[in-house]
């Protein structure tokens, strides 16, 4: 097993919340996890092409999702992350995060979309709205929307890493996803008394407990901008980054997955250490994944311009330019398909798209 390094920013496991989702459960008549969302898809994705030298295949959402002006797609990460089969009981899935800005007062906080591209002409999907399970001052428990920029996200075993940002990574595990109601989506909600505002979505996932950003020695804190899982590393490796521009680090970090749980490795204190850390000198990082050592990174230019990979190892990596769409987000990879895999965000132009990693050895020039 890898050493971890020597300093100070580290992260803690900050605690379950097994009891609280055990009452919600309790009070909702169960959990009905990922099997209750496939099979209660109520959203179609268009395949279009996408804008931009790299995609090769690529959807976008309803017109709805595509236009939002409140909710913007964040983090990606599919079932080929969550482990070897590279599907759920025959479904190839993808997930992606959204965040939501405060219109109208009121922020409705993060959710995360379930699609199901098994069948590549029609993908389906459904959101989920992400909560945070609250005792109540009666003794009960409920629950208020998790407000979490959601920068990445990493389906690994039986969970799924949210990036949130300072605050570190919020932990939750699928088979938590709970159905607030049976009604229609603008339905009421059957837990009473205001206890479950789930703003009209039918599926709520609560979080399971959050590993908090720590820093000890006067380092610089990290931010948790985006994250993915190196599968090709033994091993596996969760992969962080971070979001800024000149003034701001941008570093690419890691940190090792134990096999046995899909939790991330602690020592003696308790604490989860970076095993690798790098300053990648980029502006506008939006993710990063690492594959057999090779790191694969996205670089946004604004609202107008193409955004750009980047690939190599730190320090020396060569960036494609432009042959993004605009506005990329996050990134992950598909092993059995060679593929790369992102999303992006911006009103209107908002597609979820694969990108053949070979082309960047064979195809494509380096500037």
């Amino acid at each position: 097993m890898t050493m971890p390094l020597t300093g100070g920013v580290h992260l803690h496991h900050g605690g379950e919340r097994a009891e609280e989702i055990a009452a919600l459960t309790s009070r909702l008549g169960g959990r009905v996890g990922l099997d209750g969302v496939l099979g209660d898809l109520n959203r179609a994705a268009t395949l279009t092409r996408v804008p931009g030298k790299a995609a090769v295949w690529g959807f976008r959402w309803c017109d709805e999702d595509n236009r939002s002006p409140r909710w913007f797609p964040q983090g990606i990460t599919t079932s080929a992350d969550r482990g070897p089969l590279e599907h759920v009981n025959g479904h190839r899935v993808i997930c992606t995060s959204w965040y939501s800005r405060q219109l109208r007062g009121v922020d409705k906080g993060s959710r995360i979309t379930f699609v199901d591209i098994t069948d590549p002409n029609r993908p389906r999907y459904r959101h989920v709205l992400l909560v945070q399970p609250v005792r109540r001052r009666d003794g009960r428990v409920g629950v208020v929307p998790l407000r979490a920029h959601a920068g990445g996200l990493v389906w690994h075993g039986p969970y799924l890493y949210v990036a949130g940002t300072a605050r570190g990574i919020y932990c939750f595990r699928v088979e938590d996803i709970l159905r607030v109601y049976s009604g229609g989506d603008a339905g009421a909600l059957s837990i009473e008394d205001g206890h479950v505002d789930s703003f009209g979505y039918r599926y709520v996932l609560p979080v399971r407990f959050t590993y908090e950003a720590g820093v000890t020695d006067g380092e610089e804190p990290l931010r948790y901008s985006f994250v993915s899982i190196d599968r090709t590393a033994m091993p596996h490796r969760l992969v962080a980054g971070e979001y800024g521009d000149r003034s701001m680090t941008t570093r690419v970090f890691s940190y090792e997955v134990d096999p046995s749980s899909a939790l991330l490795v602690r020592s003696d204190d308790g604490r989860a250490w970076p095993v690798t850390m790098h300053e990648a000198a980029l502006r506008s990082m939006q993710g990063a994944t690492v594959v057999d050592g090779t790191y694969y990174v996205s670089t946004s230019a604004g609202r107008r311009r193409r955004g750009s990979l980047w690939v190599g190892t730190p320090g020396e990596l060569r960036r494609f330019r432009h042959v993004l769409p605009v506005g990329p987000e996050d990134l992950t990879y598909w092993p059995s398909t060679g593929q790369l895999w992102s999303l992006t965000e911006y009103p209107g132009r908002r597609f979820v798209f694969a990108m053949d990693r070979s082309e960047f050895d064979t195809t494509f020039d380096a500037t």
